[in-house]
C-alpha cells in the first residue's frame, strides 16, 4: 500500500472510531461465515453480481480482463469472454438483456447480450471506470475518487453525482459496488471495509468491518485485497471475495456494534 492509500486507509479508520463533535457514529457491522464457494484463485476480481442463479465476475489486468458466467457451486466457468490486451476490464453490472462492462483507463465501456457475451455496443465514459451498479433506473460509476457518478444506461449519459462522506470526511477509493435494498455497498480499497451509502445524499450510513476474512482463504499475490461484492436478492444471500482469493465467501452480518 502506498502512501496516499495509507493515509485514505487511516482517515477511513479514524472516520469510523472518532466522529465530529455532535454526529453519532455511523454503525459497524461484524460478520460470520455462512458458506464458501470455490473462486479461481488468479481472477484479478474486478466486477461481480449474482444473477438468476448464476455468478457473474469480470477480471482485470491488461491481456487477462475477462467477462465470465460461473457456476457457484463448483466455480465452474460456463461462459467467458476475453477482452482484448489494450484493455483493463473493470466493474460489470447486468441491465434487463445487457450487461455492462467498465475499462480503468481506455474510457470505454462495453455492453454485452447478457445470453450470447456477443459485444453489441460501446460508449463514451470521461472517468476512469472502477466499480458499476445498477438502481432499477440508472447505473452507479464509481471511479476511485469519493464521488459516485448515476448515468442513463441506454447512452451512459452522466445524470447526477453525489460526494461520499462519513462524518463530514471525504471517503475515496470507492472501488467494487452493489445496490442492496436502496443502499449503495462500495469496497473501499486495500482495505477490509465495505462502506454503505445513502444514494441520495452521499452519506456512509453504516460500515462493515471484515477484517480476517482474508485469512481464511489462501491468497495468490501481494494484491490480493478485499474486492467483490454479490447479492442474491430473491434468498438475500451476500457474498463476498478478493481479488487473487482461492474462496468466495457467503456471510451475513452481525451486530452493529
Amino acid at each position: 500500500m502506498n502512501s496516499k492509500n495509507r493515509i485514505i486507509a487511516a482517515l477511513l479508520l479514524a472516520s469510523l472510531a472518532l466522529p465530529l463533535a455532535a454526529q453519532e457514529p455511523p454503525p459497524q457491522y461484524g460478520y460470520s461465515i455462512v458458506n464458501r464457494y470455490p473462486h479461481n484463485i488468479n481472477a484479478f476480481t474486478q466486477g461481480l453480481f449474482y444473477h438468476e442463479g448464476y455468478l457473474y465476475e469480470g477480471t482485470g489486468k491488461n491481456g487477462l480482463s475477462s467477462l465470465s458466467k460461473i457456476d457457484l457451486n463448483t466455480g465452474e466457468v460456463l461462459q467467458s469472454e476475453q477482452l482484448s490486451r489494450r484493455y483493463f476490464g473493470e466493474g460489470i453490472e447486468v441491465v434487463g438483456d445487457k450487461i455492462y462492462q467498465l475499462t480503468w483507463r481506455s474510457n470505454i465501456v462495453f455492453v454485452y447480450d447478457k445470453e450470447s457475451f456477443e459485444l453489441i455496443e460501446s460508449h463514451y465514459n470521461a472517468t476512469e471506470g472502477w466499480g458499476l451498479a445498477y438502481d432499477g433506473e440508472q447505473l452507479i460509476l464509481s471511479n476511485g475518487t469519493n464521488t459516485l457518478t448515476f448515468l442513463d444506461p441506454a447512452n451512459f449519459a452522466p445524470q447526477r453525482s453525489v460526494q461520499v462522506t462519513l462524518n463530514g470526511n471525504p471517503i475515496s477509493l470507492l472501488n467494487e459496488l452493489e445496490y442492496i435494498n436502496g443502499e449503495v455497498w462500495a469496497n473501499v480499497w486495500q482495505t477490509d471495509f465495505i462502506v454503505r451509502i445513502d444514494p441520495q445524499t452521499g452519506n456512509v450510513n453504516s460500515s462493515i468491518d471484515l477484517t480476517g476474512l482474508s485469512d481464511q482463504t489462501t491468497l495468490g499475490s501481494a494484491e490480493a485485497v478485499l474486492n467483490g461484492i454479490a447479492w442474491d436478492a430473491e434468498q438475500e444471500r451476500l457474498f463476498v471475495t478478493g481479488k487473487h482469493w482461492s474462496d468466495l465467501f457467503e456471510i451475513e452480518l452481525t451486530g452493529p456494534r
